[in-house]
């Protein structure tokens, strides 16, 4: 790639971030169901906690390509980069299969489950998976990586509903 179309790369991604502002979401769910919102962040919070940072980013940016939530998306790897978490190591968590050495044991085990979980219309959370998790975490963590699952399922079909931009953080307004 030429610094052209580096540069021409960057300014369009800027242009579109700055468009992404002006666009409108169908519905403002923390002021129209505020206790729900509440609710909801709690759970977030409570799920996250004595969890490791960057495993819990991995976990919502897992959960967020898998259900093709673009705002969640955008959110969790500008976390995961200001937490320090790697290029090369976002890149790979989409085919995190196929590049095993980016990820710990751990992080395997917690991305196999995020992606049963997630997909447990398809066939349930299969025995083999909730083992090598359960192998890998104690029973209470284990249930803080379950709850993050539901948590940030919850908050991409949220997002998707009400349709959420990509590139606008209203936490950060």
């Amino acid at each position: 790639m030429t610094t052209n179309t580096v540069t021409s790369v960057s300014t369009t991604t800027a242009a579109a971030i700055a468009a992404a502002g002006t666009a409108r979401t169908r519905m403002d769910f923390g002021k129209a169901a505020p206790k729900a919102f509440r609710a909801l962040i709690g759970f977030d919070a409570a799920a996250r906690e004595g969890l490791d940072p960057a495993l819990v980013e991995l976990i919502q940016i897992r959960a967020s390509h898998l259900n093709h939530c673009a705002y969640c998306l955008h959110m969790h790897t500008s976390d995961a980069r200001r937490a320090g978490e790697s290029e090369d190591r976002l890149h790979m968590v989409a085919v995190w299969r196929e590049a095993r050495h980016f990820f710990t044991p751990t992080e395997q085990a917690a991305l196999a489950l995020t992606e049963a979980v997630t997909r447990v219309a398809d066939a349930g959370v299969p025995d083999e998976v909730y083992a090598q998790a359960a192998a890998h975490f104690e029973e209470t963590e284990l249930a803080q990586v379950l709850a993050l699952i539901l948590a940030i399922n919850t908050w991409n079909r949220v997002a998707l509903a009400t349709g959420k931009v990509a590139g606008t953080d209203e936490r950060r307004r």
